[in-house]
């Protein structure tokens, strides 16, 4: 919020990290800060999040890299449909400075936010066949398991009991749901991870 606090005369809480490096300046220079006064007319804010679905956005349609600067005109017509929309608007898109395993993060992340990419959590008993049969529907419906952990030492599973993680890629949120239903189905009870760690 930089150019904000310095446009508007605003004080601004900055945040302690962002994607957005090559724009996320404290301390607004004095012909800059000027420039920007005489010629833009208004400054918006994105959450991190916008940038990271622009740059991954930018990738999977444009087949354009990005980094987070790079990406936040179009993070702002994401943002604020609203704004645009009926509009003819042209999208600046400078700087692709991005390192490549942030920008495998970022679209693994986008992947998780479209449900394309999910962890489902079985409590099952810790026997032979188990796995296997867990594994037999999901790729019977379509899914892609990407890895699978057990945990058995975690205190809230019974000592003849395991929680199964199942990482799984889906087409999109809507098979991620038959996924689950074809499980339950079976008889299974999958609960999804949430992506904030739940």
């Amino acid at each position: 919020p930089g150019m904000i606090n310095a446009v508007r005369g605003e004080t601004r809480e900055f945040g302690s990290q962002t994607i957005a490096e090559g724009i996320a300046v404290r301390n607004v220079g004095k012909i800059t800060r000027e420039l920007i006064s005489k010629l833009v007319d208004d400054i918006v804010l994105v959450d991190e999040a916008d940038i990271e679905r622009a740059i991954s956005l930018l990738i999977s349609i444009e087949k354009t890299v990005a980094e987070g600067a790079g990406a936040a005109g179009l993070a702002a017509v994401l943002a604020y449909p609203e704004r645009f929309t009926g509009r003819k608007v042209g999208l600046v898109l400078c700087g692709g400075n991005i390192d490549t395993r942030l920008l495998g993060i970022v679209l693994q992340r986008q992947l998780v936010r479209e449900r394309r990419l999910v962890t489902l959590r079985f409590e099952s008993a810790d026997q032979p066949g188990t796995l296997a049969r867990i594994a037999s529907i999901i790729g019977e419906a379509g899914g892609n398991i990407i890895d699978v952990t057990h945990h058995r030492l975690f205190l809230d599973v019974p000592a003849k009991a395991a929680d199964l993680d199942f990482t799984v890629e889906t087409r999109d949120a809507t098979h991620t749901e038959s996924l689950i239903a074809a499980l339950t189905k079976a008889g299974l009870s999958p609960r999804l991870l949430s992506s904030s760690g739940g």
